[in-house]
């Protein structure tokens, strides 16, 4: 479950500290895998995650940002943000928009089944 519908994650690779890597291939439903890796800024269960995000064959129009995760109790819920930038471009802030949406979108209809 990530990113886009029919996308997967064949490889997850994580160092999960302050200053640890992460390397995730992601595969469209047609094509070849591609590549994201960062390093982790800030890692505070269960409150926040900050890491830095790239992509290892950019587009000229990416570099490299910082994803930002807060996590929020309200009673029996939880509130997730999610800050991403910047973006060099419009179209590169669109594209990363529509993925995080599907897989946050994905994400929600995981945890809203029965156990």
């Amino acid at each position: 479950m990530v990113g886009s519908p029919g996308f997967t994650a064949p490889s997850i690779e994580t160092d999960l500290r302050v200053g640890g890597s992460y390397r995730i291939a992601m595969q469209p439903p047609d094509g070849d895998p591609f590549y994201l890796s960062g390093a982790f800024r800030e890692v505070d269960p269960p409150r926040r995650l900050a890491y830095t995000f790239r992509w290892e064959d950019p587009d000229p129009d990416d570099r490299e940002t910082v994803v930002t995760l807060t996590l929020r109790e309200l009673g029996e819920s939880t509130e997730l943000t999610l800050d991403q930038g910047s973006f060099a471009t419009e179209g590169r802030y669109e594209l990363h928009h529509a993925g995080w949406s599907d897989g946050l979108e994905r994400l929600a209809d995981v945890l809203s089944k029965d156990p």
